[in-house]
């Protein structure tokens, strides 16, 4: 059994946000690969199912993105899961629209959802789906950048992008991360 994370915000308003591809990411692997409907449990929304063979329990995160850990640690503590078990699917700066990287552990690189996630589990040793949104160019435009909306040219390879994960994510589940990375960039080749 593994838990996989989707970092977001649970505001309606902010369901476009560049912050919230975590959210995306999680929503499409759980319907296309017929998850169980999400409930109420562990400060946020949760749902089982299967991918490639593999328990899922898919875990959105209703405490903000800033205290994210809340619902991360009481699930991994509830399925009795080591942090290497745990995989979080989050918005990254430093990779272009589209890219998407695999890594285990590693620093939250001023990313809060990661930050309170390694302060609860108390280990950054559990795996992260670094989902490339951009950078602005400009530090002081990163804070706008991360909670605006992706626009209607992001289309085309946001979407190619999170199908490209869901379709990928069998090799992930099967601790396959250079696999599942090699197959979403060709899955992605002609978008991102």
């Amino acid at each position: 059994m593994k838990l996989w994370v989707g970092l977001g915000n649970p505001e309606p308003g902010m369901a476009r946000n560049r912050h919230n591809i975590g959210f995306m990411a999680i929503d499409v692997i759980a319907d296309r690969h017929g998850f169980a409907p999400w409930r109420k449990r562990f400060s946020g929304l949760v749902s089982e199912g299967s991918v490639g063979g593999e328990k899922i329990v898919a875990l959105k995160p209703l405490t903000y993105m800033n205290e994210s850990g809340r619902a991360v640690q009481p699930a991994s503590a509830f399925f009795k899961l080591p942090p290497d078990a745990v995989t979080v699917f989050h918005d990254e700066l430093d990779l272009i629209p589209g890219k998407v990287r695999v890594k285990r552990g590693g620093g939250a690189a001023g990313h809060n959802g990661l930050r309170s996630i390694d302060r609860t589990l108390g280990t950054q040793d559990y795996w992260r789906v670094r989902l490339g949104i951009g950078h602005p160019g400009d530090k002081a435009r990163v804070h706008g950048h991360v909670l605006g909306n992706f626009a209607k040219t992001d289309e085309d390879w946001l979407v190619d992008t999170l199908e490209a994960v869901s379709d990928a994510a069998p090799l992930l589940a099967a601790g396959k991360p250079e696999d599942f990375m090699t197959k979403v960039a060709l899955l992605t080749k002609d978008t991102a």
